[in-house]
């Protein structure tokens, strides 16, 4: 019997050092849960997920190229250099940690600097509701929100640009089904890049300025919604949106910029790094009202999009509080392109936004776009003069892979006087004929003056 016993006590310790042997413990001494994991490539884009059970980790990586020549601007512009640039050096990475929890990291390298785009926790235990905080874009603008990668131009449209928020930090509460899409949040500051945060620090540092509702600064509220009738469609959609936006003094603007207001934009190219349209800083700001509608659809390979973007600035006179000064800027756009090789468009319904399409041959497919846009920061019953300006844009795209993508551009665009870069930019010729930046001063005719011009501009992309 002892000896049984004696057996049976060294079958129990060996047993219990071989389990000791497969536990496995993390770098802080505590005992963790392994799993063994698969990798492969989706899509060309690396994917190590677990057979077992919800996590998955995967990159999301993208290069933008671009090159962009310029030709027929008048002789007493300024002159706009040709060039190349890396539009977007991006690196993500994105972790499904179990079935209900996500998190996201994603920054650009392009201009050599690191810069924060995404940084993103997100709950989806609720059935249709999603629930997320950190760095992102606002839901706003269905063309703010669509992926840079997709993007039927080089560039989104100037009022976008001017007038549509991106990314902040916040919160955002999202519910979605295959009819109705809702979205609200509560927004601070970018938290972009080094000079974002060294704002915010030197604003509560100096001055002891925060979110901050008695003195309405420091946040804003955005809320939109969409319905699309032809959710129960396999090879078509419909989407009807609107939105609004209630925006105070973020905390990332320069602490000798605070309680002002700017808008402005380039003509939809980031190579021409002139700033034609732009408000400069208007002093007394105290909020703004932005307001968007958006109709946007597709059949097949054919793809069509068009928004109005409003924005009603109000300025208060801090000696007298009862003095209010309200202004208006805006513009809209409207975009089509078609899939020439047989290729379908396709609409993410969990975005509210058009994504990557679905190339009709082996070789690939050719995407056929045109557009118009217009944006006015120009408020002239106010003595405020941001500009205006048009552009006529057609574009090719080649859809060579689910990874690499080449567009080129020609765009025509038309500045009008008023479109001086805060009066840095030569805009028409005065009474002596010399070159002015004055508006007052150019003798040109009504719709004669300002700095028209045409651009054709190139893009080579790999995502992985």
């Amino acid at each position: 019997m002892r000896k049984i016993l004696l057996s049976l006590a060294v079958l129990l310790m060996a047993a219990s050092a071989a389990n000791a042997q497969n536990v496995k413990y993390n770098q802080y001494g505590v005992a963790v849960e392994s799993d063994v994991l698969d990798a492969e490539s989706q899509d060309g884009f690396l994917v190590i997920e677990s057979p077992k059970s919800d996590y998955k980790i995967w990159f999301d990586n993208r290069i933008q190229f671009d090159a962009g020549a310029f030709f027929g601007a008048p002789e007493w512009a300024d002159p706009i250099g040709n060039g190349v640039s890396i539009r977007r050096a991006r690196f993500a990475i994105k972790a499904q940690v179990d079935k209900n929890w996500y998190g996201e990291f994603d920054m650009d390298l392009a201009d050599g600097l690191v810069e924060l785009k995404d940084a993103i926790v997100r709950y989806t235990g609720v059935k249709d509701l999603e629930l997320q905080v950190g760095n992102f874009k606002e839901n706003f603008s269905i063309q703010r929100n669509s992926s840079s990668r997709y993007l039927m131009f080089l560039e989104r449209p100037m009022v976008c640009s001017a007038l549509a928020p991106s990314r902040h930090l916040g919160f955002n509460a999202k519910y979605d089904n295959p009819f109705l899409w809702l979205s609200a949040g509560f927004f601070a500051q970018e938290g972009a890049g080094a000079e974002e945060i060294t704002n915010v620090q030197d604003n509560n540092k100096d001055f002891g300025r925060g979110i901050s509702f008695k003195d309405n600064t420091g946040y804003a509220a955005t809320a939109k919604i969409v319905l699309r009738p032809l959710c129960k469609l396999d090879n078509a959609s419909l989407h009807i949106g609107a939105a609004y936006s209630y925006r105070t003094t973020l905390l990332h603007s320069a602490t000798g910029e605070w309680g002002t207001y700017r808008a402005s934009a380039r003509n939809s190219t980031s190579i021409n790094r002139k700033k034609y349209l732009d408000t400069n800083n208007l002093k007394g700001y105290d909020h703004n009202n932005l307001w968007t509608v958006e109709l946007a659809g597709h059949w097949g390979g054919f793809r069509y999009e068009g928004a109005y973007i409003g924005d009603n600035v109000v300025l208060k006179d801090d000696t007298d509080p009862a003095s209010i000064t309200t202004m208006n800027f805006g513009g809209w756009y409207v975009q089509a392109g078609y899939l020439l090789f047989g290729g379908k468009q396709r609409y993410d319904s969990k975005g509210a936004k058009y994504t990557r399409a679905e190339r009709g041959q082996k070789w690939g497919d050719l995407e056929l776009c045109a557009r118009y846009e217009f944006c006015d920061l120009n408020a002239p019953e106010k003595n405020v003069f941001g500009g205006a300006a048009e552009a006529y844009t057609v574009g090719l795209n080649w859809w060579v892979t689910n990874n690499v993508r080449m567009q080129l551009n020609y765009q025509y665009n038309n500045n009008d006087r008023y479109a001086n870069g805060k009066n840095k930019l030569f805009v028409g010729l005065d009474d002596a004929g010399k070159p002015t930046k004055d508006y007052a001063k150019v003798v040109a005719p009504a719709g004669k003056a300002g700095v028209d011009y045409s651009m054709v501009a190139l893009r080579f992309e790999v995502d992985f």
